[in-house]
């Protein structure tokens, strides 16, 4: 038995979300390259899915057993649009939106779980799920700028929905079994389906691999700097999913899953922090308290449910 080390789960799982904060900065980066929103969603979760192969035949062979019957079509419906569909809207929004934009809106999902428990479950919830709803759609209109009449790109709003309809079936197959799971078993197989779907609409055959070798610059902050494209795609896969997922779900052996999720939600605000670090976007005092509202509301309204809403663990941003 493992014995639970409550500083050293929370310093895991501020690292993972730390390493998956910096992620969307590289995403951006690689994304103004000329690399399209599903050509590197084919690339992340292609190379995700082979090294999380790996490390499933080395470490735990269990895990390359493909789940049957009812669970294997959850995990079919995980992988399709918990992972390929999230990922292609997330890239599409942080592309098209201020970066800390698009992690605010896909973190909606939370609010749409707990809404669909309430109206379509008919599920028992606790009042403060009102509030949370109120102070995270107030807290939304302040962090991006509506209350100041700003304008936005239709595209990447419907994107960043989009993804937080995704995450919320992400949450919601995860709550009907697919939770009950081994967590490794899971991912790879989840992220098998979703590379294969998104190979056969996109291959990843497809990329330009004479781009693979510019070097780009980092942009904003960082513009004097620059690095090659597989470099930065490398990050990606590596340092920017499966190391941070590998840390978060070790960090579920020292710390409850619902600590975890607490801690993941402050992922938007630190996206934004890093929006106006790195890519100079605005985020004066209105926009940071409204950030920080979205993430209270968003935390009443899913502990607003009699059960926990995470079952598995930390999803892929």
């Amino acid at each position: 038995m493992v014995t639970r080390n409550p500083a050293l789960g929370l310093a895991l799982v501020v690292t993972g979300a730390t390493m998956f904060i910096i992620n969307a900065g590289v995403s951006r980066v690689v994304l103004r390259a000329g690399v399209d929103p599903v050509t590197l969603t084919t690339v992340r979760v292609t190379g995700t899915f082979l090294l999380l192969a790996l490390i499933a035949a080395l470490f735990r062979r269990s895990a390359l057993r493909p789940p049957t019957g009812r669970l294997g079509l959850l995990v079919v419906v995980h992988g399709v649009i918990g992972v390929a569909a999230l990922q292609w809207t997330y890239f599409v929004a942080i592309d098209r939106l201020p970066v800390g934009m698009a992690l605010l809106l896909e973190y909606q999902a939370p609010i749409l779980v707990a809404v669909w428990a309430r109206f379509v479950q008919k599920e028992q919830v606790r009042n403060r799920m009102w509030a949370g709803l109120a102070l995270a759609m107030v807290g939304l209109a302040a962090a991006t700028g509506v209350v100041d009449g700003a304008t936005f790109d239709a595209v990447g709003i419907a994107a960043g929905f989009g993804a937080a309809l995704c995450f919320a079936t992400y949450f919601l197959v995860g709550e009907h079994g697919v939770g009950a799971l081994d967590p490794l078993r899971v991912i790879v197989w989840s992220f098998f389906v979703a590379a294969l779907a998104l190979n056969l609409v996109h291959p990843v055959t497809s990329f330009p691999t004479e781009l693979l070798t510019e070097q780009v610059s980092l942009l904003g902050s960082l513009e004097e700097y620059v690095a090659p494209v597989w470099a930065l795609l490398g990050w990606i896969v590596v340092l920017g999913t499966v190391v941070p997922f590998a840390v978060e779900l070790f960090a579920l052996r020292h710390l409850r899953a619902t600590t975890v999720t607490m801690v993941a939600m402050l992922e938007p605000v630190g996206v934004s922090a890093l929006g106006w670090v790195w890519f100079h976007e605005r985020l004066d005092a209105v926009a940071l308290l409204g950030g920080v509202a979205v993430v209270t509301g968003i935390v009443l309204a899913q502990s607003a449910r009699r059960e926990h809403l995470l079952v598995e663990p930390p999803h892929l941003t």
